[in-house]
């Protein structure tokens, strides 16, 4: 009976990833950012600018907004885990910020095509960023109780499977059913479904109460099978806390290993988080595609990370989770590498003015293949990293682990998107802008020279 229970725990667990992936699937990659993209330079092109510099701007003001919200992630996420861990409780803590999530989410349906709310609409994006965020430190923090530690890898990487094939189904679900094609009809050849009028794009707006619905239906069984660990309801203690999460600090120059893998790991999700946050922006504005193209990608891109994720799952148990971290940034840097030397109608300086596959020229399909490496080495790439954190912390510790997890990988999260809009406001190229991501990637790769693969339990306390 018990054997089956955790089997059960275990797919409530796996249940958050599934409800909370459509927000980086269907928001922050694939149809709002590419819709947000396209209504922030026709704003632009409206006030005097040339649709080059318009698009700048639009990548500028997004990269902006990213680089805040985390920032704001950045300063709370390892004292919010440090007061749970001294409860015990952390389900309360996922109720409140799956509440921004819904609301930061349902209310991009007022992005409008015309006399745009720029600013409205990158801070609801922002407040649905922090929900999930903040939600996901503190499902992860539940991680190391699931299993015994040689099955850690499979979980975090069937998990995340799992939450990128929910992502898959609910892209599908919005191209097929509400997001609107230049013909004012969805990739399923129908009008929008509820009357959605095509001309106020309220197919393509409907995604972000669709994500917020998603996310309400599919955490029903999170939160019916998911249960705090024995020992929950103690008081919280504020002060304690922080001096615990000072102490575990300080103690960081004592753990060679789990300092340089929070210095690593902050590095490479940073980079991974903005070929996210700037891969739609760059497909709507660089290669010129409209969002129902996007969606395509990210469809083919959810599909691969799907089953990557589930064999990097595999690989984390036989080989590690340092190897398949290191094969993941690997392919992320060549990506980065190709985007960077690749525009509408030339790759690496090699003009291809001519289409190859039903209107689509090399670059565009390069770029598919693309989507499909930047969405498995990143899936992959996520789980083995949650792999490696559980190797650093304990069960007890785990919500301020993942906490100061959440710290390494949003100190500077504004440091990415920030370094991308500064180099497209320099050079005036949205191509070089992605430079700074090669770098970020090779010096995650160095500092993972002093990570053991084998991690740590528990490490000295000063």
């Amino acid at each position: 009976m018990r054997q089956e229970l955790d089997r059960k725990r275990i797919w409530g667990w796996w249940f958050f990833d599934w409800a909370s992936q459509p927000y980086h699937t269907l928001l922050l990659t694939f149809i709002f950012s590419i819709y947000f993209a396209e209504v922030a330079q026709r704003h632009f092109i409206a006030m005097g600018e040339s649709a080059t510099i318009a698009g700048a701007q639009a990548q500028a003001l997004w990269g902006y907004g990213l680089a805040i919200s985390g920032a704001i992630i950045a300063v709370f996420a390892p004292i919010l885990g440090a007061i749970a861990d001294t409860s015990g409780r952390r389900m309360p803590w996922i109720w409140a910020f799956s509440g921004l999530y819904v609301i930061g989410s349902a209310g991009l349906w007022w992005l409008m095509p015309t006399q745009p709310a720029l600013v409205q609409a990158v801070v609801l994006f922002g407040i649905g960023l922090i929900g999930v965020e903040f939600a996901t430190i503190f499902a992860n923090a539940q991680l190391p109780g699931l299993a015994p530690k040689a099955e850690i890898g499979r979980i975090s990487g069937s998990g995340y499977a799992f939450g990128y094939l929910g992502g898959v189904v609910a892209l599908a679900l919005m191209l097929a059913l509400f997001a609107e094609t230049p013909g004012g009809r969805t990739l399923a050849g129908i009008p929008p479904l509820f009357g959605l009028d095509p001309a106020l794009r309220e197919g393509t707006r409907f995604v972000g109460p669709f994500t917020a619905i998603w996310y309400a239906v599919f955490m029903i069984p999170f939160f019916l099978w998911v249960r705090e660990p024995s020992g929950a309801g103690r008081p919280v203690r504020v002060g304690a806390a922080l001096a615990e999460l000072w102490s575990l600090i300080r103690s960081l120059r004592h753990r060679r290993s789990l300092a340089a893998w929070l210095a690593s790991s902050m590095f490479s999700r940073d980079a991974l988080n903005a070929l996210y946050g700037f891969g739609g922006v760059y497909a709507g504005t660089v290669l010129g595609w409209p969002v129902f193209l996007a969606g395509v990608f990210g469809v083919i891109s959810a599909i691969s990370a799907a089953i990557i994720s589930w064999l990097g799952g595999k690989a984390d148990r036989r080989f590690g989770p340092r190897a398949v971290i290191i094969a993941s940034i690997l392919a992320l840097s060549a990506v980065c590498t190709l985007l960077i030397g690749m525009d509408r109608s030339s790759v690496l300086g090699i003009a291809t003015p001519d289409p190859i596959l039903a209107g689509l020229r090399l670059p565009d399909l390069i770029f598919f293949a693309c989507g499909a490496v930047i969405g498995g080495a990143g899936g992959a790439l996520q789980a083995a990293s949650r792999t490696m954190m559980v190797r650093h912390t304990t069960e007890d510790r785990a919500t301020e682990g993942f906490g100061l997890y959440a710290l390494s990988g949003k100190v500077t999260a504004f440091l990415a998107p920030f370094l991308i809009a500064v180099t497209t406001d320099i050079s005036g190229s949205q191509r070089i802008g992605f430079l700074p991501l090669i770098v970020i990637f090779l010096l995650a790769l160095l500092l993972l020279m002093w990570v053991n693969p084998e991690g740590e339990a528990e490490g000295p306390r000063p």
